[in-house]
Order: structure tokens, then sequence, then C-alpha cells
């Protein structure tokens, strides 16, 4: 497993650039807008951290902005981690075995989202390509929020 990045929902895209970058300091290293989805992701590191963020695109810190407003309360400006695993579908199964309810399986062999015990979001992503599409994933139905 391998630490990829946490997200943060933000109210102002500029006023949070302003304090992520000049303030704080973080570098900004890819940014992604969704028409489709109306959003915009900028994906920032620390500044000894470029070489690694360059070359494996981690850790990182990613900030998204959506463009319709929203409210956001009790932590909902909070995402999730993200983890790059092996093999998605050996890591849900080992969580299921354990008990973790997954509550988006990886039905695209590429993502998947369980919750800690304390409803904190984990995004698990197959390293590499999608793994092919299998059973019992693929007719698995969301559950819950992540």
């Amino acid at each position: 497993m391998r630490y990829l990045h946490t997200m943060v929902r933000v109210h102002d895209l500029n006023e949070s650039l302003d304090f992520y970058c000049i303030k704080l300091g973080l570098v900004e290293c890819d940014r992604h807008d969704s028409e489709a989805g109306r959003f915009t992701l900028v994906y920032l590191h620390a500044p000894q951290d470029a070489d690694q963020a360059e070359k494996m695109h981690a850790p990182l810190l990613e900030l998204t902005y959506n463009w319709d407003k929203e409210d956001y309360q009790g932590g909902r400006n909070f995402g999730h981690l993200a983890f790059e695993v092996d093999n998605i579908y050996q890591t849900c199964q080992k969580l299921m075995d354990a008990g973790v309810l997954i509550n988006r399986p990886p039905r695209d062999g590429h993502m998947a989202f369980v919750r800690s015990p304390d409803k904190i979001s984990i995004e698990l992503l197959q390293k590499g390509e999608p793994l092919a599409s299998a059973e019992p994933w693929l007719s698995m139905e969301n559950t819950g929020t992540w």
C-alpha cells in the first residue's frame, strides 16, 4: 500500500490557493476542470516532495472546488484519504472478511470506497491499469455514503 492524497473541499478556490500556496508554501502541480461534473481539482505538494510528486503523483493534497455552492457542515469539507493497492479485489475481499462494509465496490477494477469506524472515507485505487471487471464486485450495489 502507498499513500496517495488527501482531498479537502473548499468554498473559495482563490482564497484557498492563497492560503495553501502563498502562505503555507505548497506548490500547485496539477489541475483538472470538469465541465460535466461542475468542479475543479487542484493538486498541491510540499516543496520537499517535488521529485516524488512529479514521478509518483504522491503525496498530494487535493483541493476540490465545486462550482455550485454548498454549505459544508459537519466535516463535509474533508473528503477522503486515498491509497494505492496492488490488487483492489484482494484488498476489498480482505476488508470484507474482516467485517468492513465496502460502500462503493470496485466494479470498474479501479476504485472502491470504505469508511473508517469514525466515518472517514477511504478511497482505494488499483495500482497501474484497472483490473478486468469480475464478480462478485461487478454486481455489487453501493451501500451507504462515502
